[in-house]
């Protein structure tokens, strides 16, 4: 076995072991989220406190932070989460407040004065279930109320909320039409999740799922509709993607007016995997991400280091 060969195996085994370790995570999702929804919910309210409503008519909602266009204007940092298990990601570490801080201290490095950072919050608003569920699905939906409080800690913090669909068995496009009132909101954006989208048979945790270009288009243009109705800016359209596979014609996904695709490059690994995969699985014409893990990766990539990759991320997750 050449040396090439055992690197395969051991990054092989480091996948199996984050993915069955995930799984287990998963399985008590459906019962954690109801009983994060009563707790939250027990202080009622609105959707966080409409932005639209406190808009002047003669002035458009914007970003936080001001402006309407995110990129080139605009650099975002994201930590990727959940509150059901720590597992899950960053985000849910903690409460949404000591997430903001440390989210903001994070995101400090990747600023310039000319392109200042959006903090952001990748809330898994659907979640991926390792049990059928509702309609044999396997996914959660967040309770409204879990989705509210990230809404208003963003806020306070001047910060984005990005809602992520694992979808299970369901489409996107059905996904990220329930979550409607969230997106119309000037500071929301969406992110899908194509290793946790299931074919017919297909279990999350025991596959790893893909994408057709076509549904995320079905998803991007629809998207771009809510912007037009609302008058609102730009919106982030994240899609991930850690293998060639995961988003199939990539070629033929389109970025409407309005919203910005943007190819985010997940997994884990060391930093040359991580390179290799950043260099082949984001095509030039689009918006590039990258995604770190704080756990999983060997080496985690510096601020620095991450700033000095070709083509520059518009986009820096942390899990």
């Amino acid at each position: 076995m050449d040396q090439g060969e055992r690197r395969s195996r051991r990054e092989a085994q480091r996948v199996r072991t984050a993915r069955q370790r995930r799984a287990v995570a998963l399985a008590g999702v459906a019962a954690l989220a109801l009983l994060v929804g009563v707790a939250v919910g027990a202080g009622g309210g609105s959707d966080g406190g409409t932005q639209n409503a406190e808009e002047s008519a003669d002035r458009p909602p914007e970003l936080p932070g001001g402006g309407r266009r995110l990129f080139p204007d605009r650099r975002v940092v994201a930590f990727y989460g959940a509150p059901q298990d720590e597992e899950l990601g960053e985000l849910g570490i903690g409460t949404p407040a000591s997430a903001a801080k440390r989210l903001v201290k994070q995101a400090r490095p990747y600023a310039t004065r000319r392109r200042p950072v959006l903090p952001t919050f990748e809330l898994l608003a659907v979640v991926a279930a390792a049990a059928p569920g509702e309609g044999d699905l396997y996914r959660t939906r967040q309770e409204d109320a879990v989705i509210r409080r990230y809404l208003r800690a963003a806020r306070k913090a001047k910060a984005m909320l990005l809602l992520d669909i694992q979808p299970g068995r369901a489409d996107f496009l059905t996904e990220a039409k329930a979550l409607k009132r969230w997106l119309r909101e000037p500071d929301v954006g969406l992110a899908l999740d194509p290793e946790w989208r299931m074919d017919v048979g297909e279990v999350p945790g025991d596959v790893i799922g893909s994408v057709d270009a076509a549904e995320v288009n079905s998803v991007s243009n629809w998207l771009a509709g809510v912007v037009r109705e609302g008058n609102l800016p730009e919106k982030l359209l994240l899609v991930h993607r850690f293998t060639e596979d995961m988003v199939e014609r990539p070629d033929a996904l389109e970025s409407p007016a309005g919203v910005q695709l943007t190819l985010n490059v997940d997994g884990f690994g060391t930093k040359a995997q991580k390179l290799a995969k950043y260099r082949v699985l984001v095509p030039r014409r689009f918006r590039a991400g990258f995604k770190l893990f704080y756990r999983e990766d060997t080496g985690l990539m510096s601020p620095r280091e991450v700033n000095a990759l070709k083509p520059l991320p518009d986009v820096v997750v942390y899990e």
